[in-house]
């Protein structure tokens, strides 16, 4: 089957080099010429552990293929996927639907055989039928469907998470497009992997309640390490108490420095936009979204403590350890090192930094931070180190080498990396996320 893929950002690029790994015939389109060209020679645009193997194996065997020519790659294609992005609209907080719509227009002027479009963008309720008033009016006389096939990709684990997910969603009330989707997943059917099939508003609701319920449970377990702080208790140790619950599940249950990346913050705050667009408002989200955002800047506020407050800490030097939003990406979007950096410069601290895939992305987003070349650079020096992603880099630090190169022992881990006990007693002084 030929499958067409306009968008060659992370999903658009991910999900066709997967396909065309299943067999499949497949044709990633993007208006971007230097993305084109840089992913024909090899090169990716983004930082995913074995993309670039499955990419170039793909490419090599012919069922992979790049192009800017929209006409030329959705020609004959049975499924064309939009892939492209949604992000925050500046100033009110919905969705940008702008290029899903582009895209939906360009393919009803282009389309001349029978397709099913598929919206693989993360996109409000109802966005599909605004795709189908679009491609109807566009695409007189083609037979087509409109259907809603959310992705739930990890980033740093996306091409597992594609060829072993717990769930496909399909939201689509035509059965032809049925029969369609299941030729394109039928080797994951095959494998036995659960495919739902719903109406397309509930497929397009799913994903966006799936990022709001693990965002609630993020921010949930980050208040309970408050807790813990004040009254003595491990949050570790609490988060193993309720995750054996079969109930509750221990998944998203690890306290930290608060969700960041490329979906849960735009994704609930579209949802909470949707939810008053149709008077049905969502307290929980609006909760956490709240408690998330004020909650980076308290651990800004942490590291100052541990400097010894704020008079103190003016004039100090901060090492911080890791930058994007989680390990194995470089991916920099509402990383909870931007509002921590942002932090520590308002209090007068000087910050230097040093992340294994992020520094490229990071430096014009953190113009107070010097980014080092590599994590004792980053430490040389500093009044206190902080470790901000659990990169695999950061999990055996040498702590000898850091206290002959740093200027005090004074670790704070975020990320509850290492077990207080043990740092402790290399002479540090350590601080972490709802331990004592």
């Amino acid at each position: 089957m030929k499958i067409a893929m306009v968008g060659s950002g992370y999903v658009g690029l991910v999900s066709g080099a997967c396909f065309a790994d299943f067999g499949h015939d497949v044709v990633c389109i993007d208006k971007d010429p230097a993305k084109i060209d840089s992913l024909k020679a090899g090169i990716m645009p983004i930082f995913e552990p074995g993309l670039a193997e499955l990419v170039t194996s793909n490419a090599k065997s012919g069922r992979l293929s790049f192009t800017t020519d929209l006409t030329e790659g959705i020609a004959g294609a049975a499924a064309i996927f939009i892939a492209v992005g949604t992000p925050s609209r500046r100033g009110d907080g919905h969705a940008d639907l702008s290029y899903v719509y582009a895209v939906a227009e360009e393919v009803g002027q282009a389309l001349n055989n029978d397709a099913v479009v598929v919206t693989k963008s993360t996109v409000p309720v109802g966005t599909g039928d605004e795709v189908e008033r679009i491609l109807t009016e566009a695409a007189p006389g083609v037979k087509f469907a409109v259907a809603s096939n959310p992705e739930f990709l990890r980033e740093g684990a996306a091409i597992a998470d594609f060829k072993h997910p717990d769930r496909i969603v399909i939201g689509t009330e035509d059965e032809w497009a049925r029969g369609v989707m299941r030729e394109v997943y039928r080797p994951l059917f095959l494998n036995k992997s659960p495919i739902l099939f719903t109406s397309r508003r509930t497929s397009e609701l799913i994903k966006y309640a799936a990022n709001a319920f693990l965002a609630v449970k993020i921010t949930f377990i980050n208040e309970m390490a408050d807790l813990c702080e004040k009254v003595g208790a491990d949050v570790q140790d609490v988060s193993r108490g309720i995750g054996m619950d079969g109930r509750i599940g221990s998944k998203f249950l690890h306290a930290g420095p608060g969700y960041g990346g490329s979906c849960f913050p735009k994704d609930t705050l579209a949802l909470l936009k949707t939810a008053e667009d149709y008077e049905a408002p969502t307290r929980i989200v609006e909760a956490v979204v709240a408690v998330n955002d004020s909650r980076k800047r308290a651990m800004g506020r942490k590291v100052i403590e541990a400097l010894g407050g704020t008079d103190a800490a003016r004039g100090k030097k901060v090492a911080m350890l890791g930058l994007t939003f989680k390990p194995n990406t470089d991916d920099m979007r509402d990383s909870p090192s931007i509002a921590i950096a942002l932090a520590l410069a308002d209090a007068g601290i000087s910050v230097s930094a040093y992340d294994p895939e992020g520094m490229e992305l990071a430096a014009p987003l953190m113009p107070e931070v010097k980014m080092a070349a590599n994590t004792y650079a980053a430490i040389d020096g500093a009044d206190a180190v902080v470790i901000v992603t659990e990169w695999d880099a950061f999990r055996a630090l040498d702590f000898d080498r850091i206290k002959r190169i740093a200027k005090a022992p004074v670790l704070v881990d975020l990320r509850n990396v290492y077990d207080p006990a043990e740092v402790r007693a290399k002479g540090f002084a350590y601080s972490s996320v709802g331990r004592v």
